[in-house]
């Protein structure tokens, strides 16, 4: 990567991560690559009647992009790209307001709106087809032959995240309360860890279920179910389930053909062993075509991929509705 000073003023384009623990920018090169370090924001963008505020939003990117550009010795931004969670669902007023907020504000008349999905993907794999699985708290697996996105779960802590951080903690605290009250399948390991987690587990409905960041808390006991996997068969059995939800998910969103490439990313698979062995394992057996392959970048850096194919006329990631837009002239 080249220092700041060596940053062409017409080639810097803007990636933008938005998820649960607030914003990431980063301004590129041509090629993708950050220049200089991201900036952060403290929270998340809200979401109201309409779904993800865009003024809210624009709130916290412009003062981003203005610190960024500064560190960078000034410059123009010649394309945006966006990847914000919820955008397939909640995204209606992003996609009708930030376009051109962007352009009045920053200049920038060539933006991409993605799901977080989609950025997550082209970090991963970049512009070939395949299948990433994208998973921290919550679970999404996204294909393509890159003539159409193909998408598995993602559908939340309640109808769906099968084998994600929520999943997993939610698994692992049902059976902390098999232990306590003495039912079988419960964990007695588990047990012991929630309690010097939480306290007295019999008080765990009442500091979980009033919690708005609820998905977050359950996920916080992944870890412990995967630090006692090796010698508890609980909680061995809770990750072999979650890495069977996974593959199924990948081999779900799998475009045809002999082989294909499937990527990992996200902090869940930070846990290591106790769960990719068995992912391994399942994959093996039901997506037998699966070609495992390290992913090249988190989603910012898909953001950063993709602003720059839009700003170079050059991307070839299918546009969707939902999963991808983009907005703007050709000023070539």
């Amino acid at each position: 990567m080249r220092p700041a000073a060596d940053v062409p003023a017409e080639a810097l384009v803007l990636g933008v991560d938005s998820g649960g623990s607030g914003l990431r920018a980063a301004l590129g090169l041509p090629d993708g690559a950050r220049a200089p370090a991201p900036v952060r924001s403290a929270d998340p963008v809200r979401t109201g009647e309409r779904g993800i505020d865009a003024g809210h939003f624009m709130a916290q990117l412009l003062p981003m992009a203005r610190e960024l550009l500064a560190q960078a010795g000034g410059g123009r931004i010649t394309a945006v790209a966006i990847g914000a969670a919820g955008l397939a669902t909640l995204g209606d007023d992003l996609r009708a307001q930030l376009p051109s907020a962007l352009e009045q504000d920053l200049g920038v008349r060539r933006v991409a709106l993605a799901a977080d999905a989609v950025t997550a993907y082209a970090g991963a794999l970049g512009d070939r087809p395949g299948a990433v699985v994208a998973a921290g708290t919550g679970l999404i697996a996204i294909g393509t032959d890159l003539a159409a996105w193909h998408r598995a779960d993602g559908w939340g802590h309640l109808l769906g995240d099968c084998g994600g951080g929520a999943w997993i903690g939610r698994a692992g605290l049902e059976a902390v309360m098999r232990a306590h009250d003495g039912r079988d399948g419960g964990s007695k390991a588990l047990l012991v860890r929630a309690e010097d987690l939480f306290g007295p587990v019999a008080g765990l409905p009442a500091q979980l279920y009033p919690r708005a960041d609820r998905p977050a808390v359950l996920a916080s006991f992944a870890p412990h179910v995967a630090a006692c996997a090796a010698d508890d068969p609980v909680a061995e059995g809770i990750l072999r389930d979650a890495a069977r939800h996974i593959a199924q998910a990948a081999a779900a969103v799998c475009p045809a053909g002999d082989v294909c490439e499937v990527a990992l990313t996200g902090g869940l698979f930070k846990m290591g062993e106790p769960l990719t062995g068995p992912l391994r394992e399942e994959l093996t057996e039901r997506l037998p075509r699966a070609v495992q392959v390290r992913a090249a970048g988190d989603p910012l850096d898909g953001a950063l991929c993709i602003a720059a194919d839009i700003a170079a006329n050059r991307l070839r990631l299918p546009h969707d509705p939902r999963m991808l837009t983009v907005h703007g002239e050709d000023d070539s």
